[in-house]
């Protein structure tokens, strides 16, 4: 079998805007290629940890070899608090998403999209003036729990739903 090409450092810039073009084209598995590429050359990448992180979050449902854990293998690659706070909620989120489409019993997925808020509350605190990403993600599963009525805690463990109101949290 043939040995995988390396390219060279000057092109990851423009191996990145190709990641990420297949990412918005639902080519996820075409970025995550191009991810490992520029990884191998570059371990450190922060852009390409995050490019490959949410590339494999776009395969979840889709590829059985694709999970959260590949996800947090990635995220764990991550050098910021706030980064890592805020992709551990995306990963949580999209994960409750596919459990939820996939008919998982609701209280699973609710459990998933809690863990999303509170990694979203923890990267709110952490996140710079002009940066509500984490805010927006946490509107978002709130809104999604708020319209769907299978989205509860599971009848036995009220716990989950302890602690969070229906305003996002200060900073």
């Amino acid at each position: 079998m043939s040995e995988l090409r390396s390219i060279r450092r000057e092109a990851i810039p423009r191996a990145l805007a190709k990641a990420e073009r297949y990412r918005l084209l639902n080519e996820p598995w075409e970025a995550e290629s191009i991810c490992r590429d520029v990884l191998s050359t570059d371990p450190e990448n922060q852009e390409a940890l995050v490019t490959l992180l949410l590339s494999l979050t776009d395969q979840f449902g889709r590829r059985a070899a694709v999970g959260v854990n590949q996800a947090r293998e990635v995220l764990s690659r991550l050098q910021g608090g706030y980064e890592r706070d805020y992709y551990s909620g995306v990963i949580c989120e999209r994960w409750g998403k596919v459990q939820l489409r996939s008919g998982t019993p609701g209280h699973i997925a609710y459990g998933w999209f809690r863990e999303a808020m509170e990694c979203f509350e923890k990267a709110i605190a952490k996140s710079p003036p002009q940066n509500e990403d984490a805010a927006l993600r946490w509107n978002a599963c709130l809104r999604l729990m708020q319209e769907n009525d299978s989205l509860k805690p599971h009848p036995e463990d009220g716990s989950f739903d302890a602690g969070f109101g229906d305003e996002v949290p200060g900073r």
